[in-house]
């Protein structure tokens, strides 16, 4: 089985939990994600994907600046 650098198996990322454990993790959170949509109206979660993205845009602005000044 291929080994990433940590030792962590690159097809088995759950190792050590046995099958229908992670298949109850994968299921539970689906239904976790599908309980959020329901609790808030219609284009929040879209405005809120649209939201995240602009700050992590000006995050990238600000480092791309500060990379620009440490290169003066």
């Amino acid at each position: 089985m291929p080994e990433t650098e940590r030792g962590r198996s690159t097809k088995e990322p759950h190792r050590g939990l046995p099958e229908d454990t992670r298949q109850h993790l994968l299921a539970a959170g689906q239904a976790f994600r599908e309980s959020i949509e329901v609790l808030f109206p219609a284009g929040f979660l879209e405005k809120r994907k649209t939201a995240r993205r602009e700050a992590l845009l000006a995050v990238r602005s600000l480092i791309d600046h500060a990379l620009e000044r440490m290169a003066e």
